[in-house]
């Protein structure tokens, strides 16, 4: 009944009508605050064609909405939709969600952190003189956010891929250290080609301008580049999915411990973000998806 006191009223009516005989329609109508007289309005409705269309319909937006933790909003499900050949609108949609009480999960500004720059450092923005990627490992970016676990900090550094905004190398520890940013970047560069040319972006942190990682970046054949002083937006999309991460996998759970984090960190990323999850800047694709159209 809990998910049904959530739905739509023509949801609570159905419930009622299959269940009255084991509850009475009385209490089920007052536990699922809807109207004695309307109940039975609606018992001797003339169910219309759009009527019966439109719960069909309800019934997949629900498991797509079930299926993806809430995370998903009107746009990303007639997405979904449609790839299913599903020829519907986005307004339907969100009408049909909105009288059903499906509401996805709200992302909130996250106030990070700034950490001391390192003064010595004298690495421009390239991505400000260069255009948006026309393909991938053209152009990487990384960042280091900060999540709680029990009341102690645990850091997290990911590299993105800003083609298709693949997370392609990341790491997590309870420091915020240099060794931290180098555990994120040896993975991606184990698992992608470094293209001739290819410009890793982030910011001005003690931890990405430190030399050992400087170096790993020039040795491995890649241009650096950083932020602008003062200027924390110009690491807009790796900010970006950080709000994303956690609002649709942190934002209201419990981790028992670290390898809790970590075991639903590696499915968030690994699997979910990159292989299933339909992005609005990549054309409602996954990266997985749009990486493989690209090929």
């Amino acid at each position: 009944m809990g998910r049904v006191s959530e739905g739509s009223k023509a949801e609570k009516f159905g419930f009622i009508a299959e269940h009255h005989s084991e509850f009475g329609v009385r209490y089920l109508c007052h536990r699922l605050e809807v109207s004695f007289q309307g109940y039975y309005k609606w018992l001797v409705r003339t169910e219309t064609e759009k009527d019966i269309c439109d719960r069909q319909l309800l019934k997949k937006i629900r498991v797509i909405f079930n299926r993806h933790r809430g995370n998903y909003g009107s746009p990303r499900i007639c997405s979904e939709l449609n790839a299913q050949g599903e020829k519907v609108n986005h307004k339907r949609v969100e009408r049909l969600m909105r009288e059903a009480g499906l509401v996805g999960k709200a992302g909130r500004i996250y106030r990070r952190r700034s950490l001391p720059e390192n003064p010595c450092i004298k690495v421009d923005n390239l991505l400000r003189k260069k255009g948006a990627p026309s393909g991938p490992n053209e152009q990487w970016a990384g960042d280091v956010t900060y999540l709680k676990v029990n009341g102690e900090w645990q850091y997290l550094a990911v590299v993105l891929d800003l083609y298709s905004r693949r997370i392609i190398g990341w790491d997590l520890s309870n420091t915020r250290t240099v060794s931290l940013t180098l555990g994120a970047l040896k993975k991606a560069l184990r698992s992608r080609e470094v293209k001739p040319g290819l410009v890793f972006h982030s910011d001005r942190g003690s931890e990405n301008g430190a030399y050992v990682y400087q170096d790993r970046l020039k040795d491995s054949g890649i241009r650096p580049s950083m932020n602008r002083p003062g200027f924390m937006n110009d690491n807009v999309y790796v900010e970006s999915f950080f709000q994303t991460l956690k609002t649709e996998s942190f934002k209201g759970m419990h981790f028992e411990s670290v390898s809790h984090l970590r075991s639903e960190l590696s499915w968030y990323m690994d699997s979910y973000y990159n292989h299933d999850r339909r992005h609005s800047s990549v054309g409602f694709q996954s990266p997985a998806e749009y990486e493989r159209m690209a090929a």
